[in-house]
């Protein structure tokens, strides 16, 4: 009966924390995938997969490194697996261009985001957008602290030459 307790009391751990931080996860899942729908099958996968695995999580103060973990290598399998690209007409792309608007501040620094290897993207997404510390990327990632830091420090001097190319233009 104790065991039984302690599942039900974990699992509703896991639902409070999912609930507390949905936003930052959807917005962790859009920001590799750029796609409202995507983005949220993304969440959603990630939340059964933790479901599933909340069991076999040792140190349950990891538990955000964990999750963000698995939203990662989530919207990672789902991009290697939706590789497709869709030709517009360009009648539909003008009714569609004439109907969006922008909600990015600053479209230079999404643009130059964008423009970043992945493996730059990622880090100075989780450290500056998601606020997470290096040791907890490098869990997510699976990579050294050291090597973290050295793409960080790489991934910012290409954001910067890039956007200084965008600013002389």
């Amino acid at each position: 009966m104790t065991k039984i307790w302690r599942k039900m009391q974990y699992d509703e751990q896991l639902v409070q924390f999912i609930q507390r931080y949905q936003n930052d996860f959807y917005r962790l899942a859009n920001s590799y995938c750029k796609n409202e729908q995507d983005a949220l099958d993304i969440v959603q996968d990630s939340i059964q997969k933790a479901m599933q695995s909340y069991d076999q999580l040792e140190e349950k103060e990891k538990l955000k490194s964990w999750f963000y973990k698995i939203v990662v290598h989530t919207s990672l399998d789902f991009l290697r697996k939706h590789k497709r690209v869709h030709v517009m007409e360009d009648e539909k792309l003008m009714s569609v261009y004439d109907h969006y608007e922008d909600h990015y501040e600053n479209i230079d620094l999404e643009k130059a985001l964008d423009d970043l290897p992945t493996q730059y993207r990622q880090i100075i997404i989780l450290r500056y957008f998601e606020d997470l510390k290096i040791d907890d990327i490098a869990f997510i990632l699976e990579e050294n602290a050291n090597t973290i830091k050295t793409r960080l420090y790489k991934g910012l001097k290409l954001l910067k030459a890039d956007l200084q190319t965008e600013e002389e233009k």
